[in-house]
C-alpha cells in the first residue's frame, strides 16, 4: 500500500540562493514538513558541496535520500546505495581530447572575470565553468549578468556538440556559472533508479531549472514525477505551505 508523498528538492536556487549555504527558516520547515513526507535531495554538486549548502555534515542521515551528482552518487537513509563511474563508462581516450578542447575555447573567452578551476572532474560528470569555480561571490554574480545578455554557456555547448557529435554526452545548465557533462541517461532522472515508486502516494520534483536545457528539465518532465516550477528558495517554500500546511 501506497504510504506518504516523497518530495525530491533540486539545491540551488530551490533550497539555496546559489552556492550559498540554507537560510535557518527554510532549514526549520524542512524539519517540519519532514514529518509530513518523505524528503529525497537532487543536486548536481558533489556531496561535501551540497553538505556545506545545507549546513550539516551528516546530510546523507537527515533525509530519506540524498542524491550528489544527480544521483550518480546516492544515499537511501545514511548508506551509500549507488555510485557510477563517467571515466570507467567512457575511458581516458574519449575524456581526454574533450576537455582540451574545453579549455582551449576558454582561453580564447574575455569575460567580466577569470579565475581558477574551470573544468571539475566529479565522479559521474564533468563540469565546465568558464569564470572558473574559485570566483567570489561577486564575481560569480557578474559572469551570471553577463551570460544573460551574451550567453556565453549557450554558446559554449553549442560548439562542444558540433565538435564531438557522436561522444555522447548530454550537457545542461545549472547555477548561475557552470554546466555540467555526463552520458545519455545520467540527468537527474538517474536518481529514480534508486526509488521504490510504489512505496509512495506520489513523487514530486521542485526545481528552479526546469526549461529545455536545464539541468532539472528531465526529472520535471518525468512521466512518473509530478513537477513543480520554483524562482526561489521563498517561492519553494510558499508552494509547499498551500500543498501541506494549509
Amino acid at each position: 500500500m501506497a504510504g506518504k508523498d516523497l518530495c525530491l528538492f533540486d539545491v540551488d536556487g530551490t533550497l539555496t540562493l546559489s552556492r550559498l549555504p540554507i537560510n535557518p527558516e527554510m532549514k526549520v520547515f524542512l524539519s517540519e514538513l519532514h514529518k509530513k513526507v518523505a524528503i529525497g535531495l537532487v543536486g548536481g554538486s558533489d556531496l561535501e558541496k551540497i553538505r556545506e549548502q545545507m549546513l550539516d555534515q551528516n546530510l546523507e542521515e537527515a533525509y530519506d535520500y540524498v542524491f550528489a551528482q544527480n544521483g550518480l552518487v546516492a544515499y537511501k537513509d545514511g548508506k551509500l546505495i549507488g555510485k557510477e563511474s563517467i571515466l570507467e563508462h567512457m575511458g581516458e581516450e574519449k575524456l581526454q581530447p574533450f576537455i582540451n578542447f574545453c579549455l582551449g575555447y576558454m582561453s580564447k573567452l574575455y569575460l567580466p572575470a577569470k579565475r581558477g578551476n574551470f573544468v571539475e572532474f566529479r565522479s559521474g560528470l564533468i563540469n565546465i565553468c568558464p569564470v572558473g569555480r574559485s570566483c567570489t561571490q561577486k564575481e560569480r554574480e557578474e559572469f551570471a549578468a553577463y551570460d544573460k545578455v551574451h550567453k556565453i554557456r549557450e554558446q559554449f555547448i553549442e560548439a562542444v556538440q558540433k565538435k564531438f557529435p557522436d561522444l555522447g554526452l548530454i550537457y545542461t545548465i545549472g547555477g548561475q556559472i557552470s554546466f555540467d557533462c555526463f552520458p545519455t541517461g545520467w540527468d537527474k532522472t538517474f536518481c529514480l533508479k534508486h526509488i521504490n515508486r510504489d512505496a509512495y502516494s506520489g513523487i514530486h520534483f521542485f526545481g528552479d531549472k526546469t526549461f529545455p536545457g536545464g539541468n532539472d528539465y528531465e526529472l520535471f518532465n518525468h512521466e512518473a514525477v509530478i513537477g513543480h516550477t520554483v524562482t526561489s528558495p521563498e517561492d519553494t517554500m510558499e508552494q509547499l505551505k498551500e500543498m501541506y500546511f494549509s
